[in-house]
């Protein structure tokens, strides 16, 4: 049926704040979170769609009694970016349901029933990355790409390595999140390959390939098509907005491209003594950022959300593991950044093969 389903949908209880992040198509696909270990990518192609609409909320005690009912517009991409409280009077928030209701006049779809995911105490987040990290996938030429569609991810070789030092830290309670620069469209194959090796994670981010035909909306540019720097830093930092500074976060990522480049600046950016202004000037013009006027705003607006709750946080025990090979790990591990201060922390970095 040619109906609304769910591209992506991740809700968040940090304190007394729920973020809820929904994305709709009215494309015929599968249906969001359906099990298929045989998922392709390409069997989700279809997700771009241009369409406006419409989601009523509802949010249910821990009883299943209903305690709030709330309607809200997307953007012209079916993008909903929302901050509520978690509780109504005295009572939280434990469920919600998720119903669409412009497609069509009086009839309300049923996208499906949620449990948001609780930010524990003491605050344990765990970042990842996937392609290089988890999965060593290939996209240089048409041809990789080409076949990268057409074929499930678990055709391609698994990072062992990565794998088993992540489920080691969900094991010792950290609350994982995988954040990728694959397209969108990628989602229920990873969240199907994740299940799969048994890494639960509720809440993945991927670039969302409809920002690039958004003359208005998009946040994303042509250049950002192969340049990740704005699009990972500034959803690392979306994520810290929402579960608050941790008491330890983990973060993991690949050596191949950026990462190290952008997990040490969030290192930076979260150092008490940073200047978000300087860090921002450092950056805007950096090859691998290359900010647009838009993103400019963006970024030192965020800069300094992210900065002060650092200053508000007495302590953070922050750990960065870079996949290296054996062909770059002595050249990652001696890299000397234009930046001094990136280079000094680069040091603390644990590279280690897979």
């Amino acid at each position: 049926m040619n109906r609304p389903y769910l591209v992506n949908f991740s809700s968040i209880i940090n304190d007394r704040q729920l973020n809820i992040r929904i994305s709709l198509t009215k494309s015929v696909t599968q249906q969001y979170g359906k099990a298929n270990p045989s998922e392709k990518p390409i069997d989700s192609i279809s997700l771009f769609s241009k369409e406006i609409f419409r989601v009523r909320i509802i949010g249910l005690n821990s009883n299943n009694v209903q305690i709030l009912s709330r309607e809200y517009d997307s953007d012209n991409y079916g993008n909903f970016q929302l901050k509520l409280s978690a509780f109504v009077g005295d009572q939280r928030i434990e469920r919600l349901s998720i119903f669409e209701t412009l497609t069509i006049p009086g009839v309300e779809f049923h996208l499906g029933g949620f449990l948001p995911l609780v930010i524990k105490m003491p605050k344990k987040i765990l970042i990842t990355d996937f392609d290089k990290t988890l999965v060593d996938t290939k996209y240089h030429t048409p041809r990789e790409m080409y076949h990268s569609l057409n074929r499930p991810l678990n055709f391609f070789p698994t990072v062992e390595s990565s794998v088993d030092k992540i489920k080691d830290y969900i094991a010792k309670d950290f609350q994982p999140f995988v954040l990728s620069a694959s397209p969108h469209f990628y989602e229920n194959a990873i969240r199907d390959w994740l299940y799969q090796h048994e890494i639960f994670a509720s809440n993945i981010f991927l670039k969302d390939y409809r920002d690039f035909i958004s003359i208005f909306e998009g946040r994303l540019s042509t250049k950002d098509l192969k340049i990740h720097g704005f699009y990972k830093l500034n959803k690392l930092i979306d994520i810290l907005l929402m579960t608050g500074i941790p008491d330890e976060l983990v973060l993991f990522g690949d050596g191949f491209e950026s990462d190290p480049f952008i997990y040490l600046t969030l290192q930076e950016l979260l150092d008490k003594k940073t200047d978000p202004w300087k860090l921002w000037k450092s950056l805007k013009n950096h090859s691998f950022f290359n900010l647009t006027n838009k993103q400019d705003s963006i970024f030192i607006t965020k800069f300094y959300q992210l900065n002060e709750m650092a200053k508000n946080k007495d302590t953070m025990y922050l750990k960065i593991f870079i996949r290296a090979v054996e062909d770059n790990l002595t050249e990652l591990q001696e890299y000397k950044f234009d930046k001094k201060t990136l280079s000094d922390y680069n040091a603390s970095v644990n590279y280690y093969l897979g």
